[in-house]
């Protein structure tokens, strides 16, 4: 199927004999030798690792107007849902119809720069951000009954973990190509190709209607999912942490800053320049407004290595691990599971991840849009000082500054051996 601009879809499977290469991983590049799981991550020790001479300049906060509305929210879940009610936000669609379509699982570029800003993250319900390998990290975005208006992108390829979401979630996916080792490994796949001999890589998007067309057929051959699970409560719980900023260092290059902004109630995301110079807004290009989220968690999980840019993250029937929630501008300590319960066991079938406080309990999400950041299980976190300046960060210790800081260590080579997936 072909859209406007050049773009071709090939859905359920169906290749396309011509890749952009800057969509592919190189095979050689991915065949592994030697590997192994995660080793484990020591404590952070104030050490300052290596970073640009030039000092992050500290960007203006501005209060911004709405660019989504919020409809009037309640508490809702986990078990069931008011009819019309979303149960990935806990909020009103204004169409209940789009609800019975299957969710679509979007892997959305984020390197180079030139990718920035893509279209539609605004709009996802959940946006799962994980590291694949040379300081970078891809975004896996579920839109479920609710659409962007224009299209989504620009997307890039498709990595082992989006095939265990896609299970959690029973949907799709929709990627611009596989390395040879992971594309056997994608069920459900529309690989939607960028511009043929198009010198910019970042040319392939997905309109909001293929979206729905996919969907549909997705529920018509598999069923429509069961995305129970989650709690929201417009009310925050007792017990957080004040928590008006997030700093997450994937790489000095890479870094990542979330800012409470109380008047919206939101997580303002903002993010370092590939220079390491300056922190930008993240925007949205869809609204030309930096992008926010009611909710951000940072999911601690165990990654396997088989190379530098090869990982694979365990997510499937988890008891329970930890997870950090901010929301309303409190920082929780809580857990994530997937673990095998009376639904799995009765429907043989999975349900996404679930959110629980120290008693099993399910732990209430802000009733709105939700963004996870994947890290190693055992990472690092602590209050630091509050900057914009890459070492003043990591070595900072500062219990109360409301500004915390998640030690991000890349994935490594270590552990019990991990083989290379088979296909």
């Amino acid at each position: 199927m072909m859209n406007g601009g050049g773009r071709w879809l090939a859905g359920c499977g169906v290749l396309v004999l011509v890749l952009l290469s800057a969509c592919q991983a190189s095979p050689a590049a991915l065949t592994p030798t030697l590997t192994a799981a995660a080793t484990l991550i020591p404590p952070v020790t104030g050490t300052v690792s290596p970073a640009p001479a030039t000092l992050t300049p500290m960007p203006t906060r501005t209060v911004l107007p709405a660019h989504i509305a919020i409809p009037s929210a309640q508490a809702v879940g986990p078990d069931s849902f008011p009819e019309g009610v979303n149960p990935l936000t806990g909020l009103p669609v204004s169409d209940p119809a789009l609800l019975s379509l299957a969710p679509g699982l979007v892997s959305i570029s984020n390197s180079p720069s030139t990718t920035r800003p893509q279209s539609g993250l605004s709009y996802a319900d959940f946006v799962y951000e994980m590291y694949i390998g040379e300081g970078v990290t891809r975004f896996l975005s579920i839109f479920y009954g609710e659409y962007p208006p224009e299209d989504v992108g620009p997307l890039r390829s498709g990595r082992l973990p989006h095939e265990t979401l896609r299970e959690l979630y029973r949907g799709y996916l929709v990627f611009g190509s596989a390395s040879s080792l992971v594309m056997p490994h994608l069920e459900e796949r529309n690989i939607v190709f960028g511009v043929e001999g198009a010198e910019d890589p970042n040319t392939a998007f997905i309109s909001p209607e293929e979206l729905k067309t996919i969907a549909a057929d997705t529920v018509t051959r598999r069923g429509k999912p069961a995305l129970t699970g989650l709690r929201f409560d417009p009310q925050p719980p007792d017990g957080g942490k004040p928590a008006e900023r997030i700093w997450v260092p994937y790489h000095y290059t890479d870094q990542v800053f979330w800012e409470y902004d109380k008047e919206r109630g939101t997580y303002l995301r903002l993010q370092g320049d590939q220079a390491g110079e300056r922190v930008l807004p993240f925007e949205d290009k869809l609204t030309g407004m930096p992008l926010t989220k009611e909710n951000v968690v940072v999911l601690f999980a165990q990654h396997r290595f088989f190379t530098p840019t090869f990982f694979d993250i365990d997510l499937v029937y988890i008891s329970r691990l930890p997870a950090l929630i901010f929301r309303d501008g409190n920082m929780y300590e809580a857990y994530w599971t997937t673990a095998n319960e009376a639904y799995e066991r009765t429907t043989g079938r999975l349900r996404p991840i679930r959110f629980i406080d120290g008693e099993g309990n399910p732990f209430p999400l802000k009733n709105g849009r939700t963004w996870v950041m994947i890290v190693p299980q055992f990472t690092a976190y602590n209050e630091t000082v509050e900057s914009f300046v890459y070492g003043e960060l990591q070595a900072g210790n500062e219990p109360g500054s409301a500004t915390w800081a998640i030690h991000f260590q890349a994935p490594v080579a270590g552990g019990w051996p991990s083989p290379t997936p088979p296909p």
